[in-house]
């Protein structure tokens, strides 16, 4: 087994056990059923990370605009510890990596710094077919167990997790502009237009990686909102989703089953 680059020397030991059969997941028991259900079987829990120190930048008081620094900062901690999750899926021989998680720490060390996290299940085709993306590279999906078997049944495979994001500084109000709100039901126009451009600017990067996968959809799209240590004024707006495109078998889709839930 090649070493893949920057990967800790104990990762490849852990990865060299996992492929005389044992393999680790944390995929619930219903999940880990219905990934085997949709003929894949779970290689190896992995992960990535990394530590980013994120710089500084200077913002007007009163004016809206995207703080391209730390945007940048963001998406390339992110992918580093993405790309990291995925070379430890490729020594797995894995085709893809499901349930992935994104996670994002801050420890005692400083308010600039922050630990990046990407976690899945390495999964494997059983009957041998390759369901790597067109990049060649092990898919990722934040899918569920359940929802990656329904999106199998479909005919729709996933081609990977994308994502798009911008950390934007809302521009505060000045006092005219408070007295001159008081007491009425208005619209606040600057909080609306940043606001909107912001989630714009991160849902367009993260069509723009899709259609660089050569993806037909995105599905489980969500948006997450976070000012993480930056002040109420200073926010990230992350866009994620799994890529996925048509595949050439037979689609057989399931029919939809009603349930009556009895909590109130």
């Amino acid at each position: 087994m090649t070493e893949a680059a920057d990967l800790p020397e104990a990762t490849s030991h852990r990865l060299e056990e996992l492929e005389h059969g044992l393999f680790t997941s944390d995929l619930s028991v219903n999940e880990f059923l219905l990934v085997k259900h949709a003929g894949f079987h779970p290689l190896g829990f992995v992960m990535g990370s990394s530590i980013y120190h994120t710089g500084i930048q200077t913002r007007r008081w009163g004016k809206s605009q995207e703080l391209t620094k730390l945007t940048e900062a963001m998406y390339n901690a992110r992918e580093l510890a993405m790309t990291r999750m995925e070379e430890e899926a490729q020594e797995l021989g894995a085709d893809g990596v499901v349930g992935v998680r994104l996670d994002v720490n801050y420890y005692e060390w400083g308010r600039d710094a922050a630990e990046f996290i990407a976690m899945g299940t390495a999964v494997k085709a059983e009957d041998g077919s390759s369901y790597r993306n067109a990049q060649g590279k092990p898919f990722t999906s934040d899918l569920s167990g359940q929802d990656f078997w329904t999106l199998m049944q479909t005919g729709h495979v996933p081609q990977g997790l994308v994502m798009g994001t911008c950390v934007f500084h809302i521009a505060h109000r000045g006092l005219a502009q408070t007295l001159g709100t008081v007491g009425q039901n208005v619209e606040l126009p600057n909080f609306t237009q940043a606001l909107y451009e912001a989630r714009e600017l991160a849902m367009t990067r993260m069509q723009d990686e899709a259609n660089r996968l050569g993806a037909t959809g995105i599905v489980g799209v969500r948006l997450e909102e976070k000012s993480h240590q930056w002040g109420s004024h200073t926010i990230e707006f992350l866009a994620l989703g799994t890529a996925v495109t048509k595949g050439t078998g037979a689609a057989t889709l399931p029919v939809p089953t009603t349930i009556i839930s009895l909590d109130n």
